[in-house]
């Protein structure tokens, strides 16, 4: 059994695929999330993570103008306290070992392979919960 307030969290989806996008939303709420964002693509993505700053998001690899993986290199050089320390997780149908490796050399807290049960996101949540100390204390305190 899982300690994590699923309807405390608040999780952005970046997905440029909007039949994706609403699955994803939907698993979210099965699971117990309220608070969902969405961004139809990366560059949009990132500028949603500065302006709400989630504690988790869920960001497909392949995007334009901004892919996911310069979505997540930007967030993580972002100068504006603890946005380039939120959990990042990928959502893709790209398994390739230099997709996986890259998204790891800029501290990807989790990769999931499209298509995605509802299973694999709860699991993938409750592991950045359980890692993330500070995350857990301000969920808390909400």
């Amino acid at each position: 059994m899982s300690d994590t307030p699923y309807d405390k969290l608040s999780i952005l989806l970046i997905e440029d695929e909007v039949y994706t996008r609403s699955l994803l939303r939907q698993i979210l709420i099965q699971i117990g999330v309220r608070s969902i964002g969405e961004a139809a693509n990366g560059k949009d993505g990132l500028m949603e993570i500065v302006r709400t700053r989630p504690d988790i998001v869920f960001c497909d690899v392949h995007m334009k103008p901004m892919n996911g993986l310069q979505v997540l290199q930007g967030m993580r050089n972002i100068k504006v306290k603890g946005v380039d320390r939120t959990p990042f997780i990928m959502l893709t149908a790209d398994n390739q070992a230099e997709t996986v490796r890259t998204a790891l050399e800029h501290q990807v807290n989790g990769y999931l392979v499209k298509p995605v049960s509802l299973a694999q996101m709860k699991d993938r949540i409750d592991k950045v919960y359980a890692a993330e100390p500070e995350m857990r204390e301000w969920v808390k305190r909400r």
